[in-house]
């Protein structure tokens, strides 16, 4: 681990949003503070979620019925990284999306033809769907079966999205459901691989050395930072627990209490 005064150094915070800033419709009580402080420093900070069920324009309506103003400008999602993917990777297939509506009305926005014909399917893209019906799950097992080769995207690993009252299947659930009726495992796009800081550090112009990654979990946010090359800090005011960091092969450049630590640094 490094050591605290680290985060002085640091000029643009990449934030995981729940668990980290908020928990379900719960607003941390240092979120605000934390947010300004940054402003008030010259620094910069982006939400950067997994959470592919939601635009970025039900990000700033969520966060303005939390209390916390944002734009467009503020976000990097795993759906604008799989948008990335697909352009360079797959480009002008045709998309299964076993996702919300919300998300494939974003692919569509970003050019893609998104379709529930199985006979036109060119490439399933998988997404945390809060709208999830078992016609879905029959459709990607259909195309995964008979297709073995069709290409089989991730926005996000995670298995939970928290709750107030614990917790939901996400993405990585639904996906290690259906690797248990096909065998195939999807290209996951969102964290832990590095595309989602990167993308972050060439929208902004920050360096990896005046960037950090903050997140409640290690698996996605933590391994994120780490295979970026960016300060990796976990914040245990979400999913991680003392026997789960004890436990990981993968160990935070930091850890905080909660994000509401890194005000006395700025």
């Amino acid at each position: 681990m490094v050591e605290l005064d680290s985060l002085k150094e640091i000029e643009l915070f990449l934030f995981d949003m729940d668990g980290t800033l908020y928990l379900g419709n719960t607003l941390y009580s240092f979120t605000a503070e934390l947010l300004s402080a940054i402003k008030a420093a010259g620094k910069r900070y982006l939400f950067m979620t997994n959470n592919s069920s939601r635009s970025v324009e039900d990000y700033i309506k969520k966060l303005a019925s939390l209390g916390i103003e944002a734009e467009s400008g503020d976000f990097i999602t795993s759906l604008q990284a799989t948008a990335v993917y697909l352009k360079k990777h797959h480009k002008g297939l045709k998309l299964y999306v076993c996702g919300t509506q919300s998300l494939k009305e974003e692919l569509r926005r970003e050019g893609f033809s998104v379709t529930e014909n199985l006979d036109e399917v060119e490439c399933i893209v998988m997404g945390f769907d809060s709208e999830l019906t078992f016609k879905k799950l029959e459709d990607v097992s259909k195309l995964l079966c008979t297709r073995p080769d069709i290409p089989y995207i991730a926005t996000n690993p995670d298995y939970v999205c928290p709750t107030e009252f614990g917790s939901v299947p996400d993405c990585g659930s639904v996906c290690d459901m259906l690797f248990n009726v096909c065998g195939r495992r999807p290209k996951v796009i969102g964290k832990p691989e590095a595309m989602m800081p990167l993308l972050a550090m060439e929208m902004t112009g920050y360096s990896k050395e005046k960037t950090a990654v903050v997140g409640d979990r290690i698996y996605t946010d933590v391994k994120s930072g780490l295979n970026a090359g960016v300060l990796a800090v976990l914040v245990m005011s979400g999913e991680t627990t003392e026997k789960i960091l004890n436990d990981s092969e993968d160990k935070p450049d930091l850890v905080l209490k909660d994000a509401g630590e890194i005000i006395k640094y700025l």
